[in-house]
């Protein structure tokens, strides 16, 4: 006996950033690719990206030491730019929910023991010129640092209040649930690379801890570096035909694929063009039917499900 599929429609409700008490809109915008490759950065254009992200009604902007690392400004890069923008804006910070990560260090290639993760939050600070941050992050598990130091350092951020609360980002659950192990208080968030071209954390439990546990999912690459929007992936024509069914592009389909998981995921748009910004409210247009979300999944893992 078959049943008709009830259309997923997506809410612009603000949504918990776990148990922080700090709620975001439901999607953010991130600052991996901010820095420009030849060096000529434009404030005045870092601050016209600002604006629209948060006109698109955007307030978690995420942001990490690494990011800048490939371009002229090099490690630190993002956090640099975004500081600069700030000192010149002022105003835009209370609008903005900001969070950092550390942890990869070029050439070892992690350092999470707490000396170093306690150098590299003060560095990110005084690159962002902010006494604090809402939410800091360890960018990737450092296999020969004990959960028990990562906690240490952590713990020590959140007491000295240069932090509001603390995530994770490319941990897997068994490392997640090792490290909430060693700490006071509960982890907030969960940085996975998931979208319709990389379902992985449907199925390596990511997600099914997120909803246990309460912590915000950050999606980040949501269009699989634009695979899913050049069509470069079989699931990316399912998409696009979603999206025009809505009135939508591909993009906006692919972040709305992400957005009806029911741990409430939040993608992270990448674009560092203000109208790609803005458009990626069109995500709201887009619905899905179970039996379509599942069209995409199956068309991504290239084979049907059991």
């Amino acid at each position: 006996m078959t049943t008709p599929s009830t259309a997923l429609r997506l809410s612009t409700d603000p949504v918990p950033l776990g148990k922080s008490g700090t709620y975001v809109f439901p999607i953010a915008w991130g600052m991996w690719r901010l820095a420009r490759a030849d060096g000529k950065d434009d404030i005045g254009a870092v601050i016209a990206r600002i604006e629209a992200a948060l006109e698109a009604g955007i307030t978690l902007f995420d942001t990490a030491d690494i990011y800048g690392c490939d371009a002229a400004l090099g490690f630190g890069g993002a956090e640099v730019l975004l500081g600069k923008a700030l000192a010149l804006r002022p105003d835009l910070r209370e609008r903005m929910v900001i969070a950092t990560k550390g942890g990869i260090v070029l050439g070892t290639p992690y350092d999470s023991s707490s000396a170093y993760l306690a150098r590299a939050l003060d560095a990110s600070l005084d690159r962002l010129g902010l006494p604090w941050v809402e939410l800091y992050q360890i960018h990737r598990r450092d296999f020969l640092a004990h959960p028990r130091d990562v906690a240490t350092a952590l713990a020590a951020m959140v007491e000295s209040g240069k932090v509001r609360s603390v995530g994770v980002s490319n941990y897997s659950p068994a490392e997640t649930d090792a490290l909430q192990a060693f700490l006071p208080f509960p982890l907030v968030s969960t940085q996975p690379e998931f979208s319709a071209a990389r379902p992985a954390p449907l199925f390596d439990g990511t997600l099914d801890q997120a909803m246990a546990r309460d912590f915000a999912v950050l999606a980040w690459s949501p269009l699989a570096r634009g695979r899913l929007v050049d069509r470069d992936h079989p699931a990316s024509a399912l998409i696009a035909k979603q999206g025009e069914r809505f009135g939508a592009d591909a993009a906006a389909a692919a972040l709305s694929w992400v957005m009806a998981h029911p741990s409430r995921a939040i993608p992270i748009v990448g674009s560092q063009t203000p109208e790609r910004i803005l458009a990626a409210r069109d995500a709201y247009k887009v619905e899905w039917t179970a039996t379509e979300w599942y069209a995409v999944l199956q068309a991504s893992l290239g084979e049907p499900l059991p």
